[in-house]
């Protein structure tokens, strides 16, 4: 599987961005996606994750209620669409499929394909 993020950008807080994550392959359907941000110099970290059917999904605290996964596995897409931005969401932003199908996993040593990244920049 190969992932390309893209969607990121300059906002205002408070503002909305719809992050994409375009998968290649016919297994995609088969993998649980997740959203994994990072700020330089600090570790990885669990934004949120969709079961391989799409009917489970699992946010970190920071974000519960403000951003929403989805898929379309017709599409071979996955979106993170993020609402009420706020500058400390400022972070690159990365894709990636986990072969478990769960969803259930938080780890990034748990998921086996990772997109290139997409900057997001709230401003305040």
């Amino acid at each position: 599987v190969q992932l390309q993020a893209s969607g990121g950008g300059l906002v205002q807080a408070g503002g909305s961005l719809r992050l994409s994550c375009a998968a290649s392959g016919r297994t995609f359907r088969q993998y649980a996606m997740g959203w994994f941000r990072q700020v330089s110099g600090k570790e990885r970290e669990f934004v949120a994750a969709i079961s391989w059917t799409g009917g489970s999904t699992y946010y970190s605290d920071s974000v519960k209620g403000r951003f929403t996964i989805s898929r379309d596995n017709a599409k071979n897409m996955v979106y993170l669409q993020m609402n009420s931005l706020k500058p400390e969401d400022t972070a690159v932003y990365y894709c990636a499929a986990d072969l478990s199908g769960t969803g259930k996993n938080y780890q990034p040593l748990e998921y086996e394909y990772w997109g290139q990244g997409t900057q997001v920049t709230v401003s305040s």
